[in-house]
């Protein structure tokens, strides 16, 4: 375990300054000496630290020994009299020094004029750049001090750190006096300004410690909120060490152990970020998340990497951090900012009261003597949406009192209602779950939910911790709920009123994907935990029913809309029998839509909005005919026929040639597109006459939509090749293929749709863009011959990080006489050019496409058959293209 109150002893095996300096007297030039010191000095740190020393010791013992060697240093030169001195300042006048950090040191000059020791500093400067040692230096008289840290709060925060290294210690205190509070930078001011400066930080990282690649320095949770604690309490109390906080009653002794373990690990991290690295990196990116896992220990299980281990360790770590970070700035708050108010006080009951716009427990024993005001508290906030927050010594007791939750708090009636009236409240629910969770209260009532506190998935589709992905669909379920939510979000934001009981889709949403971690299915896992809540918390048969369903299928919609083709009525009244009804149908569109945006903001676009409405829409539309009573192919074929020709009515098409081209396209083009779309693209095959090149139509989604992908329709003749040079080519474009629909004329005319975004995720609307996509799509397909080239051509977009091996499962659509084939594989540019080319080598016709691309890696799926149209059910044929696939495309990545 470690110590928490620590005192640094230096220790002179790692640097002897005596024998040094006679080493140093018996050389003509000093510089190879220095170099060698050095070097020696990061051996034996980096042996300690593969030994498993204190890092504390390292970490300050590496700023100790360049004490004496930069005061070695200075004792080189020769200085004319005492108005100059040697500060270190920033990270390094805490005494704080990690492998590659900066040296940051001040020449501190008693007067403005330096011509006495120009000429030493300068050469004090250049032996230091000579040594190789890595310094930021400033040059400053005391008049300069002064008045670069009464405008800059960088400067007062440097210069607060100072510590001398060589010359008077007089200067130093001079300089100390000048920016004192008393002349500048009052505790209020210092406070305000260093806050809003953690507020801008923390922005930079969306407020969340919980990034996929964190910065241990500057995220939230990081080492800059440990040092802005210090940084507070120096200015305000002069306090040196992080002790004095607790002798002064604004921070216990439990806290201070937080803060100096979750410090001693970030100091783990960042010593081995640096080590690994051999630069000052405090970025922690996925292959150094890696190395560092397998160098503190960690090993793979079958339920966890190694990776996910320690990341969950990280994970715990920042969180406890950011929220002492949270308390201990609010309690700051409450003592500079606010300490000569006169504070408002309202009652709430007799167990708290909101003293300045905040909820404060009236006594200190009020949840030893009340244990159910620990959650009565968030309940109270859910119903007095005008509470800010929670004071600062009330957080503390929540804290320190949240131990009292166990199995028989959690099996007490009144505890139940209390949890289930904050589900129930029309408050923001949201809010005070993540509260609950901050503050370690959620966890404890749910340990099932506990258990995923910290818990990473290592790809770059989950970029969250299971607790910060789950806290994040129910902010998103919350936005649902707002009036402007109706223009990014209209089915959602229309269907969570309509919900009957809103608790519902809140417990499904806690518990979605609890059962992450463990092994198994998580889905299964965590409908078998949301049974047990419900029978715990007294919900009906009906309701426990209902939130098992959703939990179990959570994923089920999502996959039918990106994996299925939503257009064959057969796929929709599929799914609909599994849905069952349209209260569950609602409840889990809203679910699915949630989760996605909450899951990774990258995955969440127009297209994937579209397949989602269209799914809904069409599923209610069969639930309402009912179950046993379905459109079958051909009343849609029909129905759909007859609409389209409506539509080519209105606008004077030659219904005679119209009819004459139907018959050449099938029933499946008649069951894959809506009559708007038919419409257009007949209306465009007949424009187009004639022409030899290829007939190019592409609709883009109009300015009031919200959703959709543009569509790029081509219609020309059939040859080998065709899918793969297109996919080459939009690639060339720098567009993204989501979907494709492969169908051929019974005369050899193709009539596929693709439906593409931009490299952001976004439909093409640009008029000009449109043409210039047009423009190419018609040059590089026009001339067959130029297939080959266009699909070995290079392609733009970057590689990932992750290298994600490929898989291919083969099943058989009997429905719909095809194969289903579904690819999981790295992204990589050119990814669908080369499934064409294999398909092509392989003599197989692809008849429709689903692309899906989630994070690092690409989940596609093709409804194959062979040149003659018939499904591909030879077990040794199917392994032939598995094993092409996985060979050219594990090569390729």
């Amino acid at each position: 375990m470690l110590l928490h109150h620590y005192r640094f002893v230096p220790d002179e095996t790692l640097f002897d300054a005596e024998t040094f300096r006679r080493e140093l007297a018996g050389t003509r030039s000093p510089i190879a000496p220095f170099k060698t010191a050095l070097r020696d000095i990061q051996r034996r740190l980096d042996e300690r630290f593969h030994a498993g020393a204190d890092i504390r010791d390292l970490v300050h013992g590496r700023a100790w020994c360049l004490d004496q060697l930069l005061g070695v240093a200075w004792s080189l030169h020769d200085w004319p009299d005492d108005g100059v001195a040697l500060l270190a300042v920033g990270g390094y006048g805490r005494g704080e020094l990690h492998p590659h950090s900066d040296v940051d040191l001040m020449l501190l000059l008693e007067d403005d004029d330096d011509t006495p020791y120009r000429e030493g500093l300068t050469a004090f400067i250049t032996l230091l750049w000579d040594i190789g040692l890595e310094i930021g230096h400033s040059v400053r008289s005391l008049a300069d001090c002064e008045r670069e840290a009464e405008g800059d709060i960088t400067v007062i925060t440097n210069l607060m750190e100072s510590r001398l290294l060589a010359g008077p210690e007089s200067l130093r205190e001079a300089m100390k006096a000048r920016i004192a509070r008393e002349r500048m930078w009052p505790s209020d001011r210092f406070f305000e300004a260093k806050w809003q400066e953690q507020i801008a930080r923390h922005h930079r990282f969306n407020n969340s410690e919980y990034h996929l690649e964190p910065n241990i320095k500057s995220s939230p949770g990081g080492l800059r909120d440990i040092q802005m604690i210090g940084w507070v309490a120096k200015r305000h109390f002069g306090s040196q060490r992080y002790e004095d906080l607790v002798a002064n009653g604004f921070m216990n002794d439990a806290e201070l152990r937080i803060l100096s373990q979750g410090q001693a690990f970030l100091w783990q991290v960042r010593y081995a970020l640096h080590m690994l690295t051999g630069r000052a990196e405090d970025r922690l990116l996925f292959d150094h998340q890696r190395t560092i896992a397998e160098l503190f220990g960690f090993r793979d299980t079958p339920e966890r990497l190694a990776v996910e281990q320690f990341m969950k360790r990280y994970y715990r770590h920042v969180t406890a951090l950011a929220g002492l970070n949270d308390m201990l700035l609010q309690h700051f708050d409450e003592a500079i900012l606010r300490s000569g108010e006169r504070l408002e006080t309202a009652d709430l009951n007799e167990r708290f009261v909101i003293e300045g716009g905040y909820i404060k427990a009236r006594t200190r024993s009020v949840f030893r003597d009340h244990p159910y005001a620990l959650l009565e508290l968030f309940l109270l906030m859910a119903e007095h949406p005008e509470i800010e927050g929670v004071r600062a010594d009330t957080i503390r007791l929540i804290r320190d009192n949240r131990h009292l939750i166990d199995d028989l708090y959690r099996d007490d009636a009144q505890h139940q209602h209390l949890f289930m009236s904050l589900l129930c409240s029309s408050g923001n629910v949201a809010r005070q779950l993540r509260r609950m969770n901050r503050y370690g209260v959620l966890g404890k009532y749910l340990p099932e939910f506990g258990q995923a506190v910290g818990l990473m998935q290592h790809d770059l589709f989950h970029i969250y911790t299971v607790d910060a992905h789950t806290l994040r669909l129910l902010k998103f379920i919350h936005q649902f709920r707002k009036p402007e939510a109706r223009d990014d979000f209209p089915v959602a934001a229309a269907l969570v009123h309509q919900l009957p009981k809103l608790e519902l889709l809140w417990i499904a949403g806690l518990y979605h994907d609890i059962g992450k971690g463990r092994g198994g299915d998580h889905s299964l896992l965590g409908a078998r935990d949301v049974e047990r809540f419900a029978e715990r918390h007294g919900l009906s048969s009906r309701d426990t029913r209902l939130v098992s369903w959703l939990v179990e299928n959570h994923l089920v919609m999502s996959m039918v809309a990106q994996k299925r083709d939503i257009t064959d009525p057969d796929v929709i009244r599929e799914f609909a029998a599994q849905v069952g009804d349209e209260i569950r149908l609602d409840y889990l569109y809203v679910l699915t839509v949630a989760d996605i945006n909450a899951t990774n903001p990258t995955l969440w676009n127009g297209w994937r909005a579209s397949l989602l409405r269209q799914l809904h829409a069409e599923t209610k539309r069969a639930l309402r005919r009912g179950l046993d009573n379905p459109l079958d192919r051909e009343e849609w074929v029909r129905e759909t026929r007859s609409e389209s020709r409506s539509l080519l009515a209105t606008v004077g098409a030659d219904i005679d040639r119209v009819d004459r081209l139907w018959e050449s396209l099938g029933e499946e083009y008649f069951l894959q597109y809506a009559p708007s779309e038919i419409a257009w693209q007949t209306m465009g095959i007949l424009a187009h006459g004639e022409s030899p090149l290829p007939l190019i139509l592409i609709s883009a989604p109009t300015d009031d939509m919200t959703d959709g992908g543009t569509k790029v329709f081509i219609h020309t003749r059939s040859v080998d090749d065709l899918f793969a040079a297109t996919a080459a080519a939009m690639e060339q474009l720098g567009l993204s293929i989501h979907d494709a629909r492969i169908a051929t004329s019974s005369n050899d005319w193709t009539l596929n749709t693709f439906i593409v975004l931009d490299d952001q995720g976004r439909a093409i609307r640009d008029p000009n863009r449109i043409e210039e996509i047009r423009a190419h799509l018609v040059e590089e397909l026009d001339d067959p011959d130029d297939y080959p080239q266009i699909v070995t051509r290079h392609t733009p977009r970057q590689l990932r990080h992750f290298k994600v091996p490929t898989e291919v499962l083969i099943e058989q659509d009997p429905a719909n006489e095809r194969t289903l084939l579904e690819l999981t594989a790295p992204d990589r540019p050119g990814l669908l050019a080369r499934v064409g080319r294999i398909f092509m080598e392989q003599d197989i016709s692809l008849s429709a496409a689903k692309i899906a691309t989630l994070g690092e890696r690409v989940e596609d799926v093709f409804f194959i058959t062979d040149k003659t149209g018939t499904p591909l059910t030879d077990p040794a044929r199917q392994q032939r293209l598995r094993e092409r696939l996985i060979e050219v495309l594990d090569v390729a990545g």
